[in-house]
């Protein structure tokens, strides 16, 4: 017992160098292909050594502008601002070509007849599914390298600023991080379509969040706020881990091969929505839709999807437990003058409500209001994976938090503020945004793991099915009667418990 203690590490350790060295060949078999087609070659080349010249004399330019036209102080800190944004534009482009390299991963080699001897080969499908992330992630990135280096050279002579050592630094990991995102998505999108075209057409899932996110990043780099940088880089980890543990959980190659093609047309996507939407949750959808009543969506339909969305409900449960958390903390942190009375009687409120963050005290225009940003958090959850709906539910949630800390630090009781100011009306609205916030997170995840038995625009169009079924028949009466309990019965309790 004891030999086979001692020897089990070393042959976990050497199967795991044999895994990654199957996943190295098949890495060196892309790598070798991608050398051969000048049409990824040149622009790369092109954008490793011409690019970041013509981003330092920019630089240049901006410079001498600012001090002929500036004063020279201020000059001097725009030109240290702008060097690491330029720096990170040149690192983004040439991973861009990562994006074209993995979406040809499966789907290219399919419409060209060679997966089939590839799918073949005597490995598993996690070494090829790790072979073919590396190899569409390894030239881009060597060229992103190369290119802040020539970059540097070129600031170094055109220019006396120097780039410091952490943004530079956040730099290279940003580049890093935000090629594995795009390459670890573009894979999974590759695996699960059946032609290029369509994986060019779901690529917009992968770029648009990517480049909103670049420019949230060149914000932060020309501010130099290096600390929140470190946050956004951690962010990214996360997400790439998650990207590239879902998909090798989700590839197998007999389901690539077994994937005929689909066409995509109204007429089908209207049958395949009424199949979707008359065949009870958990079940495989029936050809023809069996006749479906409001009562059987009520009685069948509605308790099983709920019970099927357990995981994501918990998920959101969680979320919406540390936004209470967060916004107590910052009320801790960042008390308010005048405690609860400074903030009833500031104009914070009606300058949002001016730009239309915060909807009229009408019960209309609060169930208004609230319809529009549990579909606007769904549409979101789309291009991010269902990290947008997370993120919008933590904002109410931290300002309840925030309110109760805020009544907790000048002596109120934090049980009668959240009794007066939240519980009447919030006993309905927040089941409801929590439950179509579980089912908003389900649409995005159902791009990066969609069901078994389902491609993935069959498992897309299932999710956005059972979102609209309990966001009509479950969500939207509870925010009608939610926005009338707080238009009508929540002043009156608040009036009552306060002047009590």
């Amino acid at each position: 017992m004891e030999i086979r203690s001692y020897l089990s590490p070393l042959a976990m350790s050497k199967g795991a160098g044999e895994s990654l060295a199957k996943a190295l060949v098949i890495t060196r078999r892309e790598v070798r292909d991608s050398f051969r087609d000048w049409r990824i070659v040149t622009p790369i080349l092109l954008l490793t050594l011409i690019f970041p010249w013509i981003m330092s004399l920019a630089s240049k330019v901006a410079a001498d502008f600012a001090l002929a036209y500036g004063v020279a102080d201020n000059a001097a800190i725009i030109a240290q601002q702008l060097v690491p944004f330029s720096l990170l534009i040149v690192g983004f482009f040439p991973i861009s070509f990562s994006l074209v390299i993995a979406l040809e991963t499966f789907v290219g080699e399919r419409e060209r007849n060679t997966l089939e001897p590839l799918l073949a080969t005597p490995i598993s499908d996690g070494e090829l599914y790790l072979g073919k992330l590396l190899a569409a992630m390894l030239i881009p990135v060597a060229a992103s390298y190369l290119g802040l280096i020539f970059h540097l050279i070129g600031l170094r002579w055109t220019t006396d600023y120097h780039i410091p050592a952490q943004a530079f630094l956040q730099v290279v990991l940003l580049t890093t991080m935000e090629a594995l995102v795009m390459v670890a998505g573009a894979v999974v999108v590759s695996s699960h379509t059946t032609s290029v075209r369509a994986a060019n057409l779901l690529a917009s899932f992968i770029i648009v969040p990517i480049a909103l996110f670049l420019q949230g990043e060149a914000v932060l780099l020309f501010w130099m706020r290096y600390d929140v940088i470190w946050l956004a880089i951690l962010g990214l980890l996360i997400v790439d881990l998650a990207l590239v543990r879902t998909g090798i959980r989700i590839f197998n190659r007999e389901e690539i091969l077994a994937r005929q093609y689909d066409e995509v047309t109204l007429s089908g996507l209207r049958r395949s929505f009424s199949r979707f939407w008359s065949s009870p949750p958990g079940q495989i959808p029936s050809t023809e839709p069996s006749p479906l009543t409001l009562g059987r969506l009520y009685r069948s339909h509605l308790p099983r999807l709920l019970r099927r969305y357990l995981s994501p409900l918990s998920v959101v449960l969680v979320v919406m437990a540390g936004g209470l958390l967060v916004g107590w903390a910052f009320a801790v942190r960042y008390p308010l003058r005048g405690g609860l009375e400074g903030l009833v009687n500031s104009d914070l409120g009606r300058e949002w409500q001016d730009l239309g963050l915060l909807p009229g005290l009408s019960a209309w225009s609060l169930f208004v209001h609230n319809v529009r940003a549990l579909l606007i958090a769904a549409l979101l959850g789309v291009i991010s994976f269902g990290a947008a709906p997370l993120l919008l539910l933590l904002v109410p949630l931290g300002m309840v938090g925030f309110l109760l800390g805020q009544a907790a630090s000048v002596g109120y009781s934090p049980f009668i503020t959240l009794a007066a100011f939240v519980l009447p009306h919030g006993l309905v609205e927040i089941p409801a945004a929590w439950i179509a916030t579980a089912f908003a997170l389900e649409i995005g995840a159902a791009i990066l793991a969609p069901p078994r038995g389902l491609s993935l625009g069959e498992g897309f169009l299932l999710a956005i099915v059972n979102f609209l079924k309990v966001f009509f028949l479950l969500v939207v009466p509870l925010l009608l009667l939610a926005a009338f309990l707080e238009a009508r019965v929540t002043p009156q309790v608040a009036l009552w418990l306060l002047g009590g």
